[in-house]
């Protein structure tokens, strides 16, 4: 990680995303966008894991730096790294398809580490955090319109 003091960072994220066995498609235009994120300031990133399940179930688990072909990725990995304990890495695998692959991206919102900074200064502290699928918002979006609304 940068040598941003931990009471400095702002809040951390974390999203899994898998590929489906006959659907991967890997072109880089996922690693240009991180990397576009990571150069805008919008983004550091602390962790970047790759999950492979085997048709058998086997899972196996690679830091970016195992993997030669991934170079672009690892100049945007933080000094931090292996964030995830071994326990969170089962529990992810657990929810992918036999034969799948899956990238586990761990950031700090660096955009959001100054509103962070002034909450914590002023005696605040984080309760509460969450995430609204796109999904549902599309759903609700799509149900209002058949109501007329």
């Amino acid at each position: 990680m940068s040598d941003v003091p931990d009471e400095e960072l702002g809040p951390i994220d974390y999203l899994v995303v898998e590929f489906p066995a006959g659907e991967q498609r890997f072109s880089g235009a996922m690693a240009e966008e991180l990397a576009a994120l990571v150069d805008s300031g919008v983004i550091q990133v602390l962790d970047l894991l790759i999950l492979v399940k085997g048709a058998d179930g086997q899972v196996d688990a690679f830091e970016i730096e195992d993997l030669g072909e991934l170079d672009s990725l690892k100049a945007l990995e933080g000094q931090l790294g292996e964030l995830l304990a071994l326990e969170v890495v089962e529990h992810l695998a657990a929810a992918m398809e036999p034969g799948s692959a899956a990238g586990v991206l761990v950031w700090e919102n660096s955009w959001a580490a100054p509103f962070a900074v002034a909450a914590r200064e002023s005696g605040g502290q984080l309760i509460a955090s969450g995430r609204i699928s796109t999904q549902a918002i599309l759903a609700s979006l799509e149900h209002d319109i058949e109501q007329g609304g």
